[in-house]
């Protein structure tokens, strides 16, 4: 048989191969994340009718090429163009990443570690961030300090990230340390002339260890027959409406009452009055502090005035210098869960706090393209691809970006020509077959 049908048969066979590879990508065109493969041909094997020789003075012969007959060709490589980045499409959905970079979302996927550029995660019953097909997408989980009892970073290894996990639906509340009280004390105020009366009371609203909010009520009272003396006391102490009967509040060491004097010419506190004080919650049975305030409040008094405006007396929590401190918080719930562009988990609590909960990692390749892709837009590393190097993605210089995903690089207009080509040599090879098989036919006319 001739050996021009045999390589017509295997350029038939690498040219379908292509074909598969074309029609792979155009079908994928749309697949999130996936990265195109282009095949590639090389020659067969040659067979040496005739090595080549030397040029030869004694006998004046010059030198002779090879004779070599190609048995038609191979698929020598099927490539992955691994480095041309898809093109971003916004989603607006925050558990939809895109990697800005070379890197890789890792997936642990049956116990094994995957690599994937395919960002369209979304979250499972347990509060996983998870991909389409239930891996489970991989970083530094937060874990709270026994000690200290705030949310910590663990870089030691990698684990399956949690947005909404039981441990992170809450944060904890912290009592009032601290509070300022604030405005004017008109001494012409209708309350302060009336007889029998000559007082007005301010609420400041406090938290105890466990969250719960109490209003305690100050009584401001005139010292009779003074427009600059006033004396501040604890009216009552209320949980929502109801008054709380099982809690004291004190000033300073046991003090039920402190003065409160202004300057008669300046409107502002007296420096025989000190600036702040400060009030201990009291359990009403023994004295002994209560245990959800065991830290005492510091109340600051120094912003007062005795202008001649309208009485606006409040009692802020806070020491008013720095915001929120002292202040206290009750229980925070969860009400929001964002990606940072470092790929930090950040949620939000009602309570006005944020914290850090998990971060994204990432891995990259010495030969990326050596991965093997299994589906699932999933890649497994090999011995050609080398190790995973992990780390967060700004350590490659990187960041990612939420809401966003990293579509296909398939380029049609390519693939349309590179099919065009293809079948055209598919074609040709296809003619070589026919013509071998008509001069077989011509050979065997012979015995006629």
């Amino acid at each position: 048989m001739m050996r021009s049908l045999y390589s017509g048969v295997s350029g038939l066979k690498v040219h379908q191969t292509g074909m598969d590879v074309i029609g792979n990508n155009i079908a994928n065109v749309n697949t999130v994340g996936f990265k195109s493969q282009r095949a590639t041909f090389s020659e067969l094997f040659y067979q040496t009718t005739q090595s080549a020789s030397g040029p030869n003075a004694a006998t004046s012969t010059g030198g002779q090429n090879a004779k070599q007959i190609g048995l038609g060709s191979n698929v020598a490589q099927i490539s992955v163009n691994i480095t041309n980045e898809g093109g971003s499409q916004s989603t607006g959905n925050d558990t939809d990443l895109k990697i800005n970079g070379q890197e890789f979302f890792i997936v642990q996927k049956g116990g094994a570690d995957y690599y994937t550029k395919a960002g369209n995660f979304t979250t499972d019953g347990f509060g996983s961030l998870v991909t389409g097909s239930g891996g489970y997408v991989m970083g530094y989980t937060a874990q709270r300090d026994p000690v200290t009892g705030d949310f910590v970073l663990m870089t030691d290894e990698l684990r399956p990230l949690s947005l909404y996990g039981e441990e992170y639906m809450l944060t904890a509340p912290n009592q009032t340390t601290a509070a300022k009280m604030t405005g004017n004390i008109n001494s012409s105020d209708e309350d302060f002339t009336t007889d029998g009366l000559r007082y007005k009371t301010t609420d400041m609203y406090v938290y105890d260890s466990l969250g719960n909010t109490y209003n305690i009520q100050f009584r401001i009272e005139q010292v009779p027959g003074s427009t600059t003396d006033y004396t501040l006391s604890i009216n009552k102490i209320f949980s929502g409406t109801d008054e709380v009967t099982h809690l004291v509040a004190q000033f300073n060491e046991g003090v039920t009452s402190i003065p409160i004097k202004f300057d008669a010419t300046k409107g502002t506190v007296s420096t025989d009055t000190p600036k702040n004080f400060t009030l201990s919650i009291n359990n009403g049975t023994d004295g002994a502090l209560a245990p959800t305030f065991q830290n005492k409040i510091t109340v600051d008094l120094g912003d007062m005035t005795n202008y001649g405006s309208d009485y606006s007396v409040v009692a802020n929590k806070g020491d008013g210098t720095i915001q929120n401190q002292g202040a206290g918080k009750a229980v925070g719930k969860m009400i929001s869960v964002a990606i940072q562009t470092d790929g930090k988990i950040i949620s939000s609590y009602d309570n006005g706090d944020t914290l850090c909960i998990g971060q994204i990692a990432v891995a990259s390749f010495a030969n990326a393209a050596g991965l093997e892709k299994i589906g699932d837009n999933l890649f497994a590393s090999t011995l050609n691809s080398g190790m995973a190097n992990v780390n967060d993605v700004t350590a490659f210089g990187d960041d990612m970006s939420s809401g966003v995903l990293e579509m296909s690089n398939v380029d049609l207009a390519t693939e349309f020509t590179n099919m065009i080509v293809t079948q055209r040599g598919y074609q040709a090879n296809s003619r070589v077959i026919t013509t071998s098989d008509t001069m077989i036919e011509e050979l065997l006319n012979l015995k006629r």
